[in-house]
């Protein structure tokens, strides 16, 4: 029996389904795209999964790895549909949720809306015990009091349990008895521990961790376990792997017991593929943006690599108010979100001003134009009047877009209150959503102290490369780079991602008052733990690599930055390390002030899989497909070429304006650009100088 040869990557989007297939052994690649089925998001999967399989040519018994990312868990926690669950916690410590971290995200606000705790008052139960913030045990934990919880909770018909108690981080002891005891209390009730699921200082976050965690536990444990049990059902011999929100692959056991780790698995799967295609390019400092139909992602990409957070706010009350949800204890790669998709719907507000998102139609009903029963204008409509799109080859010719329904629903719900004809409602919700993005990423950037005009637009996603010329200008770009099959490459990420794991270990020391025979024995143990999750996950033990970071800050500071760690640890590299850490975040080097660390920090990883750089070659002819009237903000509504992706030659240098259809992204470029394909099939797009600055 020949070995499998087969990799799928399936992302599930709010809107769309995507499909990577990789042919390892005739190395090919093959895409795929599907509505999503919010109701059973696995339906799309196994469809998808049996069409592509059946345009290759192949059976499912010939993939050795299906890897899977979702929104699942991120949509369960905003639209608060998620199982019903208790916490136990330590007597005191019963407001935590509620009380936060009692700050105001808006200080003029009279009307501040706070996050609603995931956990109502009365299912928070106390407990008697106490750790000291150094770990020593100052009540031992009343274990009647445990059982008495126990039997509440039971009553209170709790699907889940989370328990966070002070400083478990330092001694899990008591929080492991509480586990146990519960496993025997109320069997079959699944339990999460704040020391396993986010073992670090912070009570607040690590109490939101543990909660989201079994709030979504069992939601994601039948999906899982489902969707792994019907792909091996119909022959699947390889495993089914995970994105983890920091960028890396893990099994199926380690998602299902740790859901929360997934909630930003989608997203980390588009900065990993963009990765991924600036290094065969040769581009190093870019902006991943990956529009699909509900959300914009955007994220900085520096030296080729995209940087890391160990926080991540979930379910915001306001989506752009820093501080208005629920922060967690989760390893992310860093970004930004809106939202921003071909999806998002246009309004008039009360004002009478032209409104784009965050609201979005999804793939049930959808824009307009997909004669699904939307009835609300949406981006993706816009764009269909503009002419960016092509109503007879939208998903490649197989599925129609209605744009005399737009024109209707666009003249009454917008064009007359407006007073406005529909060409300029049109333009209007293009330009409103691209200045949104805009918007938002130059903040993201300001923020990290860049500027935005020494990087490149790396544009991918469903709706991507329409918006990629128009976020460009805004944003003074010269160069876009979009990659062939830009509308799938977040499935691509899930491909070429290495497994990865991060594992922490808390406990705040003076730099000068660290153990560091207690510091080695914490990254041994750490080592042990990650070596083992990632063979399990198929990486050979000789290919596990290490890297150290702590958290680090001076004495009296309330927040602590990462700081990449020498090898050789001694209080003086780690210093070093420190001050060159703060000088470039801040411009400054304090010396001789007193520091601080908080946490260890450890990401291992094992070597990225083997993919082609480029999702399909040209297939030769002529590219040319003819001409339509196109809208663009210097010339109105003109005649423009429009292109056959993959008919372009390598090499060849165009001129817009144009338009580049392929079968799951169209790209829009303006008439101030060249354009051409490298030679691994991405499409560059050079802005005039004169125009971008």
């Amino acid at each position: 029996m020949t070995s499998p040869s087969m990799r799928i990557g399936v992302d599930v989007g709010g809107t769309f389904t995507d499909f990577v297939l990789v042919d390892e052994a005739q190395s090919r690649v093959l895409t795929g795209k599907r509505l999503t089925t919010p109701d059973d998001p696995g339906r799309a999967i196994l469809d998808g999964i049996t069409r592509l399989l059946g345009e290759a040519g192949a059976a499912i018994a010939d993939v050795r790895q299906v890897v899977h990312g979702t929104t699942l868990v991120t949509n369960t926690v905003i639209e608060r549909k998620g199982a019903r669950i208790g916490l136990i916690t330590t007597r005191g410590f019963r407001d935590n949720l509620e009380m936060g971290r009692e700050m105001r995200y808006d200080l003029y606000d009279l009307a501040l809306e706070k996050p609603e705790p995931l956990v109502s008052r009365p299912r928070r139960h106390v407990v008697t015990e106490r750790l000291s913030a150094q770990g020593d045990i100052l009540r031992p934990l009343d274990e009647a009091e445990v059982r008495a919880a126990a039997q509440a909770l039971k009553a209170q018909g709790v699907e889940a349990v989370a328990v966070c108690l002070l400083h478990s981080y330092l001694d899990p002891a008591h929080e492991r008895r509480i586990g146990a005891i519960l496993a025997e209390d109320l069997p079959g009730i699944p339990v999460t521990l704040s020391s396993d699921v986010a073992p670090e200082i912070r009570e607040y976050e690590r109490a939101n961790t543990a909660c989201v965690n079994a709030y979504v536990l069992p939601l994601m444990d039948r999906y899982l376990a489902r969707l792994d049990h019907e792909l091996h059902e119909r022959g699947l011999r390889g495993p089914l792997h995970l994105m983890l929100s920091a960028g890396g692959i893990a099994t199926v056991r380690h998602a299902r017991a740790n859901p929360v780790q997934l909630i930003e698995s989608g997203p980390a799967a588009g900065a990993t593929a963009a990765m991924h295609v600036g290094a065969a390019c040769g581009l190093s400092e870019m902006i991943s943006f990956d529009m699909g139909g509900t959300t914009a992602k955007m994220c900085l990409i520096e030296g080729g690599e995209a940087e890391h957070a160990s926080t991540f706010e979930a379910a915001r009350v306001k989506r752009f108010r820093k501080g208005s949800g629920l922060p967690l204890k989760v390893p992310v790669i860093d970004l930004i979100e809106i939202g921003a998709g071909g999806g998002s719907i246009a309004a008039v507000n009360a004002m009478g001003l032209l409104t784009v998102g965050p609201e979005s139609a999804g793939s049930v009903p959808g824009p307009v134009c997909y004669g699904r029963g939307g009835r609300h204008p949406t981006v993706t409509d816009a764009d269909l009047l503009l002419g960016y799109l092509s109503p007879d080859y939208f998903l490649g010719g197989e599925m129609g877009l209605d744009r005399e329904a737009v024109e209707n629903a666009v003249r009454d719900e917008l064009a007359g209150p407006l007073g406005m004809s529909v060409d300029q409602v049109a333009a209007g919700i293009h330009a409103v959503v691209n200045e949104n993005m805009a918007a938002a990423t130059r903040m993201y950037i300001a923020e990290k102290g860049r500027d935005p005009r020494r990087y490149a637009l790396l544009a991918f996603g469903g709706a991507g490369p329409v918006h990629a010329y128009g976020l460009a200008k805004l944003l003074k770009l010269r160069r876009i780079v979009v990659p062939a099959g830009a509308g799938v490459a977040s499935a691509l990420g899930f491909l070429v991602a290495a497994p990865a794991i991060d594992l922490v270990r808390s406990g705040v020391r003076r730099l000068v008052a660290v153990d560091w025979a207690e510091v080695a024995r914490h990254y041994a143990e750490m080592e042990a733990e990650a070596r083992a999750l990632l063979i399990e996950t198929g990486a050979a033990p000789g290919d596990v690599t290490f890297r150290q970071s702590a958290d680090m800050r001076y004495v009296g500071q309330g927040f602590d930055i990462a700081v990449p760690l020498p090898e050789t640890l001694t209080a003086e590299s780690v210093e070093r390390a420190f001050l060159d850490a703060y000088q470039r975040l801040f411009d400054r080097r304090i010396e001789g002030l007193p520091i601080e660390l908080l946490s260890w920090r450890l990401h291992a990883s094992a070597s990225r899989p083997a993919v082609p750089a480029t999702l399909g070659a040209s297939i030769g002819g002529d590219a040319w497909k003819g001409v339509r009237d196109v809208w663009f903000p210097q010339t109105g509504r003109k005649p423009c070429a429009v292109y056959d992706r993959y008919r372009l030659q390598p090499g060849a240098t165009l001129r817009g304006p144009a338009v580049v259809e392929e079968r799951e992204s169209t790209t829009v470029i303006g008439p101030d650009c060249d354009f051409g394909l490298d030679g691994h099939g991405n499409l560059i797009i050079d802005i005039d100088a004169a125009e971008a600055v």
